[in-house]
């Protein structure tokens, strides 16, 4: 009988502007590696190497580097920001190790590589989501938007979303592209303000949307703002308070959590409600285990048995994987910041 310790690998951003969400993903994953070992009819135990991607290429690749060559893991849970992973997948794909991404969102992965998986909708969906939305739901014509022009998920959902837009018979009367690191994005803001649109597509970084945030309110922009993915952060949440009072997003859509579930994460936290990539990450953590527990650690069956994943019931969602390792469905909420906090937009 097999003893030896189920090894995985983790890569995501425990430091950097994002680390609050990679913080957050930790503590699922070591929550769900607890409930694993502490039954007492498993008899193999798992092990998480964790490792910091920093949402950057570079940090990200030797992370995987590292857990690859050293470690000897035969698969990683990562990245969580789409750079991390995509800088991770050559990598994996050339020593044959799986790598699962609960957060990653650039429809670049999609295309990455034949170990390469993820359980979050690929912004394929949400750009097309978020232009029906803009259109159709709020009746919006002339749309300005503003991006992050050094981010990849930013500037892929924004492309996204504009093709999808204008295909409506929406307008795009300002484009404008700012660097994460820029401190003034006055320049840009006021130009969108020239150009009189009747709303803004913001699909930013933290830090940048909570700069952008107070220099929109500062300038008076006075238009509706709706953000990405990315704005599904507690920490945001607490610093755009109270000039991003209101200000909604997109994120992908997860069930109802379980009470046992919320109630750990909680202790875990200290936050009251769940972040949308933390559940999603332990569910990865589970998925793999039970792969393993019934076959083996060898990642070609590992692999072989990702791809025939349907209809599997996580916490988070119901996973069913298609023949690129995406997600079949992706399925979208709005959620708004309001006194500090965030919450569902009923």
């Amino acid at each position: 009988m097999n003893t030896e310790p189920i090894k995985i690998g983790f890569i995501g951003p425990l430091t950097g502007e994002v680390a609050s969400v990679g913080e957050n993903i930790k503590k699922a994953v070591e929550f769900a590696r607890d409930e694993i070992n502490s039954n007492p009819g498993n008899t193999r135990k798992v092990e998480i190497i964790f490792e910091d991607g920093k949402c950057e290429g570079k940090s990200a690749a030797n992370a995987g580097a590292k857990l690859i060559n050293t470690d000897k893991v035969k698969m990683i849970i990562g990245g969580i920001c789409s750079n991390e992973t995509l800088a991770v997948a050559p990598l994996a794909e050339a020593s044959r190790v799986i790598l699962l991404s609960p957060a990653s969102t650039n429809p670049d992965i999609t295309n990455s590589g034949d170990y390469i998986f993820r359980l979050m909708p690929s912004d394929t969906f949400q750009g097309k989501f978020v232009a029906d939305y803009i259109y159709n739901t709020l009746q919006k014509r002339k749309i300005a938007v503003l991006f992050n022009s050094d981010q990849q998920w930013s500037t892929s959902i924004k492309a996204i979303f504009k093709e999808r837009f204008i295909a409506l018979g929406g307008e795009i009367v300002a484009e404008h592209g700012v660097r994460n690191t820029e401190n003034d994005l006055r320049p840009a803001l006021n130009a969108i303000k020239n150009a009189k649109p009747d709303f803004l597509y913001f699909p930013s970084f933290v830090d940048s949307g909570i700069i952008g945030l107070k220099q929109a309110k500062d300038l008076n922009l006075n238009i509706p703002i709706l953000g990405g993915d990315v704005w599904d952060d507690p920490k945001m949440a607490e610093r755009v308070q109270p000039f991003g009072n209101n200000v909604r997003f997109t994120i992908a859509s997860n069930r109802d959590l379980p009470l046992y579930y919320n109630t750990e994460m909680k202790k875990r936290t200290g936050q009251e409600e769940s972040d949308t990539y933390s559940p999603r990450a332990y569910d990865a953590v589970k998925i793999l285990y039970n792969i393993v527990k019934l076959n083996d650690d060898n990642s070609d069956t590992i692999k072989k048995e990702l791809y025939k994943l349907t209809s599997y019931q996580g916490v988070a969602d119901t996973y069913s994987l298609d023949v690129n390792g995406d997600v079949s469905i992706g399925n979208y909420i709005i959620k708004e910041f309001r006194d500090g906090k965030i919450f569902k937009v009923e």
